[in-house]
């Protein structure tokens, strides 16, 4: 994500405190062209190296998109919707084991 230009990316284990996977990557984009560019990116790279395909569920024009690759959950957002849904916070329990601003 950061050679793609995301922003604000944090890595969070949530292993501890939930069941339906293992981490959340969490990052900013400036536009919906950006979230989309992101989100293929992220695809493509997990394709290409690991074999494991993605569920994707949002619109890039709503400004969240939540990419399921079963232990791992890509949420790729704007600055406005990241700020109201507050993600981190809701899984403050969780580990943060990467921030890149």
């Amino acid at each position: 994500m950061e050679e793609k230009k995301a922003e604000d990316i944090a890595l969070i284990d949530i292993r501890d405190v939930a069941i339906f996977t293992d981490f959340f990557v969490i990052c900013s984009a400036t536009s919906d062209r950006m979230i989309r560019a992101l989100v293929k990116a992220a695809e493509d790279t997990m394709i290409s190296k690991f074999r494991v395909k993605a569920r994707v569920m949002g619109s890039p024009s709503n400004g969240w998109v939540a990419v399921d690759f079963t232990d791992i959950v890509l949420h790729v957002f704007s600055p406005k919707q990241r700020e109201y849904y507050q993600l981190e916070e809701l899984w403050s329990n969780g580990k943060t084991l990467l921030r890149v601003k």
